[in-house]
């Protein structure tokens, strides 16, 4: 056991690490959390994982002590606390002791900490977005998948990356692959598929889907095209309607999807039209008032985005980002941009 001092809301807290106390069947919760159909299931697992992870995770643990929550007191998710993002920028939040098969790292620019993500089971990862990509788009044996990630290709750990790969590697087609700064080559390739009516996903950053819009533009209104945020500072930040604009223009595409994923989460939001991010089941978004970061706010009003991801099972599925959005009746939400005293992030950067 030993101490860590860490700052938090101001005052300085010691993060005392110890032996796991808790240990429920992982196994299980791994199969039914891709199982949730009900509210209850959702909340008794969100509860079954915040207990496992208050045992385990000797940072959760301190930040859950420090705010002085006793967790047999919490009876919903509603009062399960969320982890600051920034924690994984500064220490290593894992539940439990292991070896990671994989460790995904955040962008940033020179000079800026990057947050870490220890990853113990890359299988559940893949379970986790495929099941979420097949939910949202279908099958991907059935289409070609094709990723324009430049930015995300020219460094190592890239979580995307290692989902756009993996999708690749499903799809049945051989059209299917990455480019980086060939932009002819990928115009073309979307040309003979556009003739072939190939149903057809186009993954990208998005000032590398701007550059193709402005210099290979192509009418083909069944593609799927998503961009994945980010300028990457290559360009002027945009409205995301602005943005959306521009590319339905210049590909004849009646909607612009959009992905919202973070290194440090294992799941992603996809917003299939009109910038309204919807969520698997396993996954939930709730605003905080930001004058009060323990304090919810009712639908429809801007406020920080807490994130529930019960596939972070082995570090941290209870989060609160530095993304400022709003949440809707239906279970959707909006990003709309970023606290003012946080660093940008790599990803969706757009704004509303």
């Amino acid at each position: 056991m030993y101490d860590e001092p860490m700052i938090l809301y101001g005052k300085s807290i010691h993060l005392v690490h110890s032996q796991p106390i808790f240990m429920p069947d992982l196994k299980s919760i791994e199969e039914q959390l891709f199982r949730i159909s009900k509210p209850e299931e959702f909340n008794a697992l969100s509860l079954e994982i915040f207990h496992f992870q208050y045992a385990n995770n000797d940072i959760y643990r301190q930040f859950v002590d420090f705010l002085k929550v006793n967790p047999f007191n919490v009876q919903e998710y509603t009062q399960i606390p969320f982890l600051p993002i920034e924690f994984f920028k500064a220490h290593q939040v894992t539940t439990t002791r292991f070896k990671p098969e994989a460790v995904f790292t955040s962008s940033g620019t020179t000079g800026q900490q990057t947050s870490t993500h220890e990853v113990k089971s890359l299988a559940l990862y893949e379970k986790s977005f495929k099941k979420t990509f097949q939910h949202f788009f279908g099958k991907t044996r059935e289409m070609v998948i094709l990723a324009l990630l430049p930015s995300y290709l020219e460094r190592e750990g890239s979580s995307l990356v290692y989902m756009a790969d993996k999708l690749i590697q499903d799809s049945a087609y051989e059209e299917s692959g990455f480019y980086l700064d060939n932009l002819q080559e990928l115009a073309d390739q979307l040309q003979a598929l556009q003739k072939k009516q190939i149903p057809t996903v186009l993954i990208g950053v998005t000032y590398a889907l701007l550059d193709l819009a402005e210099q290979f533009p192509i009418a083909f209104p069944e593609l799927i095209l998503m961009e994945t945020g980010g300028m990457k500072g290559r360009r002027k930040e945009m409205v995301r309607s602005d943005l959306h604009a521009q590319l339905s223009q210049a590909f004849q595409v009646k909607h612009i999807c959009s992905e919202y994923g973070m290194t440090e989460l294992l799941s992603q939001a996809y917003a299939p039209k009109k910038g309204v991010f919807l969520t698997p089941p396993w996954m939930k978004v709730m605003v905080r008032d930001t004058n009060d970061p323990l304090s919810y706010l009712e639908q429809g009003r801007t406020g920080g985005l807490n994130i529930i991801d019960l596939a972070n099972l082995y570090s941290c599925s209870f989060i609160a980002t530095k993304d400022l959005g709003k949440a809707y009746a239906h279970g959707g939400f909006e990003v709309l941009g970023r606290f003012d005293n946080s660093d940008i992030r790599g990803c969706n950067l757009l704004v509303d």
